[in-house]
């Protein structure tokens, strides 16, 4: 792959394997871009693959601040060459629909964006809170397990799409507790510990968040700040290694994309999907076979493209590592042995519950609150009071 610095943009241009090119995609990345192992990679994740089936061109725009995100779709768009552009992220929605509308022929889709719609857009949102209830679930109920006072999450910057989070974590720690207490007979609460960071690319923030969070007892860490991610988990890393342990909590958690191999899958218990790679697939796909239709889709626990973590989307997601070059093809069994063991630390009952808690968020039994402002989110705090 070929790296030329045009102005201030990043591009990344990668031909198809299958021939010449039939058409071209060109995707903008939210601050962070390549690398984050997160967000923006299942972005990448999804049109690549897109790119690599259907014999396409993709252009990758990195944006390296919030000041780049309208020139970047305008210099997209000002071309003409391209069946697709993609905006990965919610901070990106205001400029795509500036774009959109100077540009009325160019196909876009946006992905944390349903608020901007028109005749050449497709959307993609996804319900955020009901996965983050099945992490916020475990991490209560692996600290009541473990006989921890705490479970932690960090936050990257105070917007709705985080407020879903955290509004889906706080359900979760509240329904863990109490199916513990109702299986175990243990009455004991859990202090949620939260940090809204300001950031997704301050990965030292991250770190010292994580560790602010782990010193007041903290069964884990949970990420929802896409690149903080690697401080979170260093941050875990680095307990263990002071405390001399090689097993166990405090577990790392991740979101996203999978990252249950971080640490060839020493201490990353599990991770909060967003299947966004398959948003941006499906988009491509419809451009590919002419059958563009616009509107707002939702990635739901019911329609797999949100979930938690397991074994199966351990393997496909360990093939995308090793292209991109995080980990070896060998590490695989090193991960799965890591993988394995540091998941019976919890017993059998405690995943089963957690299987119990998404099928009921799958088949409407349980509503997972949300929260998109501010006083939404007050209202959600007021209702799960565990600070």
């Amino acid at each position: 792959m070929k790296r030329l610095l045009v102005l201030s943009l990043v591009l990344v241009v990668g031909i198809s394997l299958l021939g010449v090119a039939a058409g071209k995609v060109g995707i903008v990345l939210d601050v962070g871009g390549r690398g984050d192992l997160s967000f923006n990679d299942m972005g990448f994740k999804g049109t690549d693959e897109a790119a690599e089936e259907f014999g396409l061109t993709m252009v990758e725009v990195q944006s390296a601040s919030g000041n780049d995100y309208l020139p970047n779709f305008r210099n997209l768009a000002r071309t003409g060459e391209y069946d697709l552009i993609i905006g990965v992220g919610y901070l990106l929605g205001d400029a795509l629909g500036t774009v959109a509308a100077e540009y009325p022929d160019q196909l876009f889709a946006i992905i944390d964006v349903g608020w901007i719609t028109g005749p050449n857009i497709v959307n993609y949102v996804y319900n955020e809170n009901e996965a983050s209830a099945l992490i916020g679930a475990l991490n209560a109920m692996a600290a009541l397990q473990h006989g921890y006072s705490a479970a932690g999450v960090v936050l990257g910057v105070p917007i709705s799409v985080l407020y879903h989070f955290e509004a889906g974590y706080r359900f979760g720690m509240d329904w863990g507790i109490a199916k513990y207490g109702e299986i175990t007979g243990v009455t004991e609460t859990v202090q949620m510990l939260y940090n809204y960071t300001g950031t997704f690319d301050d990965v030292a923030l991250g770190k010292a968040a994580s560790e602010a969070m782990l010193a007041q007892g903290a069964v884990g860490v949970f990420n929802v700040a896409g690149p903080l991610g690697t401080g979170d988990h260093e941050a875990v890393v680095e307990f263990h290694a002071n405390a001399g342990t090689t097993l166990g909590a405090p577990y790392y958690f991740g979101v996203d994309a999978n990252q249950d191999w971080f640490g060839l899958g020493q201490f990353a218990l599990a991770s909060c999907l967003k299947r966004l790679d398959i948003g941006v697939y499906e988009a491509v796909k419809m451009v590919v076979e002419g059958n563009f239709t616009p509107g707002v889709n939702v990635g739901t626990v019911a329609n797999g493209l949100m979930g938690i973590s397991k074994f199966e989307h351990l393997g496909e997601f360990f093939d995308f590592v090793v292209k991109a070059g995080e980990l070896e093809a060998d590490d695989w069994d090193t991960v799965v042995a890591n993988w394995t063991a540091n998941r019976a630390t919890l017993p059998d009952w405690i995943w089963d519950a957690i299987d119990e808690l998404e099928a009921a968020i799958t088949d409407g039994s349980i509503v997972v609150p949300t929260a998109n402002s501010d006083d939404e989110i007050n209202a959600i705090r007021a209702q799960y009071p565990l600070e």
